[in-house]
């Protein structure tokens, strides 16, 4: 297939053809897979998901088959190294951060359980950004991971959709005294089908992604392009294939805010179109749909699905209202991922109706009927407005979170925290009236990926000390508890985590040419840059560290290295700041004599999955420091206490689920709880006298004021400083004495390896309960009814 004599093939052309002969294993089980599940008549589940962060699949598929060592052999015998192949294959760039990890992770969950699967999202030319810095500075560059194609996908160009936008909609007679609707766009787009297969577990099951290309229906207006305007007569295509460039364009323009709109129309209308046919074409009707049929919306991106399929239902079926709306409402499931308000997405009414006319037209027939009832019922114009699909307080918006919910038969936290501040909160009053659609389905992460490839040594150490059976239950993982107290074990635990650290020292000197000496403690906070994420604390707490190993250089420091990974949103500017933070702080700590070593800080680029599982496997400290009552869950966290990172963190998100099943006395907890949180933003989040207080706090930030760690522009960070004094919203200065206490204890629990290491063992050992085939089985029986398959 590459179409090369071995003699001239490059390593490239390796990793092409081991691809493709590994995707042919994988394939004979994929069409297995299909065959029998429009033979069973088996209910299927769609995954709608704006990102799916698959990371590589080389080595996905060959643990997932069990043939990594048929492969290395056979490479071996060709001269090949087949982990020499591993480092050349891209990352998918399909995701950003926890919401397309998860997604990915569930999809291999679903794979490896038998629950016959799609995923249906946006097959990105270009992903998020790739992430580059410049003097400290974050860039973003265009991802070119398909430069040299993608050998795991299979184009269908067979599978196109029409996707519509604009125009105008007439009502026409329809006979018997009825009207019906009839849209007339004014220009569409094609959607055209690539497919990935995933496999699951030991290769049981394999169930397809498929992602969408957005291609103009006219390549080019050849008649513009003879008259000399060979730029113009491309604009059209340019303008409508841009759906699919790029995930999350900047939303800073009105053209950035549209794109956006069209990018979650586009991929919901596509993926609807299309189990549509599928299930008509295997059912011959559509009335059986939510017998056969679950959705899961994954975050407020795809809500659009839900006018959506109203208007297929209705204006392309022939539908009545009152069959369509209990088939959407039976179909449809979301997953809340946040409590940020940007996050609930809302878009202006004048933009819905100019780009997507018919669907505001269903959506003001879906909030009458809905606030009719709620009249009826007795409530208040406050309470109406609270429920209401339209936003009125200000420029009139459509909130997407509410259509979610109201169009959704169970509407799902990631966490218990989560969950229950939904409920409290953004849908307090739509809670009122289904008080029993809001339920909690705790985030889980792949093991297969996250420990038995991330981590080979230790899985293997795990193997030896309680048997195999852990791989397929994780539940099992808890045999090794008791290794904790064994000497003997904790040696060969702590000798694979050096190894892990060594390894990532080697990538940490080749990349940033940073020397980190691997006895030291490796102190990690990885993941999207973001105030409430609060990198920043994490930053204050290392300024503070450097000026106490100044102020006392004989001291008997505990070693630590500070390792930051992830990216700002392109256009969030507070969080690019904190980057070029981290890297002045980097700057100027890193060439310090006096620390001699005994604090390094290094800023990692361009995080995705593959770099994640170069660190995680190396991390001793996981920092999970939100604000409490903000992180919905984290996953992170999840993959770092799998691989014996002890976490530091606040009760926030799965944080608190994790305390109660590793032990509160296995993790470092600190800070304010979310009742905390919202008591002290209404006292009022003026910080001035919290600072006076903590002389530790007021001497680092008057260092970052005043540009001792950007001498180059001592007024750089004179902003930043002042939010924390003034509007400390996210609780930094109110947490920073607390935070800056535990660390300590940290350092002081290191320096007892064998009590260290006895917490790190307990934290594998009862990390089972998050696989995410737990979570994915919770889903299935309580949320989609749907049967997993034979394992």
């Amino acid at each position: 297939m590459v179409g090369k004599d071995q003699t001239h093939a490059q390593d490239h052309d390796w990793f092409v053809a081991t691809a493709r002969a590994v995707r042919d294993y994988v394939v004979d089980r994929w069409m297995d897979a299909t065959r029998r599940t429009y033979r069973d008549g088996r209910k299927r589940v769609y995954y709608f998901s704006l990102e799916f962060m698959i990371g590589r699949l080389l080595f996905d598929a060959l643990s997932n088959l069990g043939i990594t060592e048929l492969a290395r052999e056979a490479l071996r015998d060709l001269s090949v190294d087949l982990d020499r192949l591993r480092k050349l294959e891209p990352d998918a760039a399909l995701g950003n951060g926890g919401l397309g990890r998860l997604a990915a992770c569930y999809m291999e969950s679903m794979a490896t359980l038998g629950i016959p699967a799609h995923g249906y999202g946006i097959r990105y030319d270009h992903g998020i950004f790739r992430q580059a810095l410049k003097d400290g500075w974050q860039l973003e560059l265009p991802e070119d991971w398909l430069s040299a194609g993608n050998p795991w996908e299979f184009e269908r160009p067979e599978v196109t959709y029409t996707v519509s936008f604009g125009g105008t909609v007439d009502t026409v007679d329809a006979g018997d005294d009825a009207t019906r609707a009839v849209w007339d766009p004014a220009e569409s787009v094609n959607a055209v089908a690539y497919d990935t297969p995933l496999p699951g577990w030991r290769g049981r099951h394999v169930n397809t992604l498929r992602l969408w290309s957005a291609r103009a229906s006219d390549p080019l207006r050849l008649d513009d392009f003879n008259r000399g305007d060979h730029v113009g007569a491309l604009a059209d295509r340019v303008r409508l294939e841009a759906i699919s460039r790029v995930l999350y364009p900047s939303d800073e323009t009105e053209a950035g805010h549209e794109l956006r709109l069209r990018q979650e129309y586009f991929f919901a209308s596509a993926s609807l179109q299309d189990l549509l046919r599928r299930h008509k074409a295997q059912h011959g009707e559509l009335a059986s749909l939510a017998d056969h049929v679950s959705i899961q919306l994954n975050d407020t991106h795809p809500a659009i699905a839900v006018p959506e399929l109203m208007r297929l239902l209705i204006d392309e079926h022939a539908m009545p209202w009152e069959l369509a709306w209990d088939i959407t409402t039976t179909v449809f499931n979301y997953t809340n991922h946040t409590l940020l308000p940007e996050a609930l997405e809302t878009w202006p009414v004048s933009l819905m109706e100019r780009l997507l006319p018919r669907h505001m037209q269903i959506v003001y027939l879906i909030n009458g009927l809905h606030l009719d009832a709620q009249r009826t019922a007795g409530r208040d114009d406050a309470f109406l407005s609270s429920v209401s699909l339209i936003e009125e307080n200000h420029a009139r918006r459509l909130r997407m979170g509410h259509l979610a919910f109201l169009g959704s038969r169970r509407v799902n936290g990631v966490s218990a925290l989560h969950t229950e501040l939904m409920r409290r909160t953004v849908f307090r009053d739509l809670c009122t009236i289904h008080p029993d659609r809001v339920v909690n389905k705790t985030n889980g992460i792949t093991f297969r990926r996250w420990l038995f490839q991330a981590n080979p040594g230790l899985t293997a150490l795990v193997t030896d000390a309680i048997g195999p059976q852990w791989q397929d239950d994780a539940a099992a993982l808890e045999a090794l508890a008791p290794f904790a107290d064994d000497a003997a074990f904790r040696e060969r635990f702590h000798d694979v985590r050096r190894a892990n650290k060594v390894a990532l020292a080697r990538l940490v000197a080749e990349r940033l040419s940073i020397g980190i000496d691997p006895e030291a403690l490796f102190d990690v906070q990885i993941k999207r840059i973001h105030e409430y994420k609060r990198q920043l604390l994490n930053l204050l707490e290392t300024i503070a560290y450097y000026n106490a190993v100044r102020a006392q250089p004989t001291h008997p420091w505990v070693p630590r290295v500070k390792i930051f990974a992830g990216k700002a949103a392109a256009g969030y500017q507070q969080a690019k700041l904190i980057i070029k933070l981290a890297n002045d702080v980097a700057r100027i700590i890193n060439r310090d004599p006096v620390v001699r070593g005994r604090l390094k800080v290094v800023f990692l680029p361009n995080y995705n999955v593959s770099l994640a599982e170069r660190i995680i496997p190396a991390a001793d400290l996981s920092e999970q420091i939100s604000t409490a009552g903000m992180e919905a869950s984290g996953t992170g966290n999840m993959k770092l206490a799998l691989n014996g990172a002890l976490t530091i963190g606040t009760l926030d998100g799965a944080n608190i689920e994790i305390r109660e099943r590793v032990g509160a006395e296995n993790m470092l907890i600190f800070g304010l709880t979310a009742d905390e949180v919202v008591q002290r933003r209404a006292a009022g989040i003026d910080a001035t006298a919290t600072i006076a207080a903590s002389s530790t706090l007021a001497d680092v930030l008057n260092a970052v004021e005043t540009g001792v760690f950007s001498p180059d522009d001592r007024s750089r960070y004179r902003g930043l400083v002042d939010g924390i004094r003034h509007r400390d919203w996210f609780m930094v200065a109110a947490d920073f004495d607390a935070y800056w206490t535990t660390q300590r204890a940290a350092g002081r629990l290191w320096q007892d390896r064998a009590e260290w290491t006895r917490k790190a063992v307990l934290n594998t050992a009862r990390m089972g309960w998050f696989s995410a085939d737990r979570a994915i089985l919770d889903y299935a029986r309580e949320i989609w009814n749907a049967e997993p398959g034979e394992r």
